[in-house]
């Protein structure tokens, strides 16, 4: 048990670190328009509106 937490416990959290750090350093290489932020237009659910239209 000790084998279990003393090395691959962490073998698992460094490879979930460094698959995590390849998904995010990805967003590099894709073309600009996959890159871009999503519209805002409509925030899904059949909500229509905007944050400008919202009354704070």
């Amino acid at each position: 048990m000790a084998f279990l937490r003393q090395y691959i416990a962490p073998l698992i959290a460094v490879i979930i670190f460094l698959v995590a750090l390849v998904v995010v350093s990805a967003r590099t290489f894709l073309p600009s328009g996959l890159s871009t932020p999503a519209p805002t237009e409509e925030l899904g659910l059949g909500i229509k509106t905007t944050i400008s239209q919202v009354d704070l």
